[in-house]
């Protein structure tokens, strides 16, 4: 007998939590029970940016998810664009931590407004 199957599956989420989302993907394959866990917004939830929703309160495009696991790897394979599309968000696949890609139009910098010091070009394929 597994002596897993006697744990609930609160418990087991706590537990896979405290790995990585590849971790916890494979995880899953193990039993019916860790599936169960691995499958838990508990689990994702702890994956995501303590701050998700704000950020995807802000992208240009609703974000269609069913739970959480779905939102983390959305964000995970590919940016969505933040802020009327002067910025874009997504997740590092590798460790979940947060990338920003900014416009240079949202950079402050010293004396943008002049000529003499900055000049401000448009390229066809730069994405801002």
């Amino acid at each position: 007998m597994n002596p897993f199957t006697m744990l609930p599956e609160g418990c087991l989420s706590e537990i896979i939590s405290f790995t990585t989302p590849v971790d916890t993907i494979r995880s899953s394959v193990i039993s019916r029970e860790f599936k169960a866990a691995a499958e838990s917004d508990v689990v994702w939830d702890k994956f995501l940016p303590s701050d998700h929703q704000n950020i995807v309160s802000r992208s240009v495009s609703p974000i269609l998810f069913e739970n959480k696991k779905d939102l983390y790897f959305r964000l995970s394979q590919s940016p969505i664009l933040l802020d009327e599309g002067k910025m874009s968000f997504w997740l590092d696949k590798t460790n979940g931590k947060k990338c920003y890609l900014l416009s240079s139009r949202e950079l402050t910098i010293s004396f943008s407004d002049t000529e003499l010091f900055w000049e401000h070009t448009f390229d066809a394929d730069s994405r801002y």
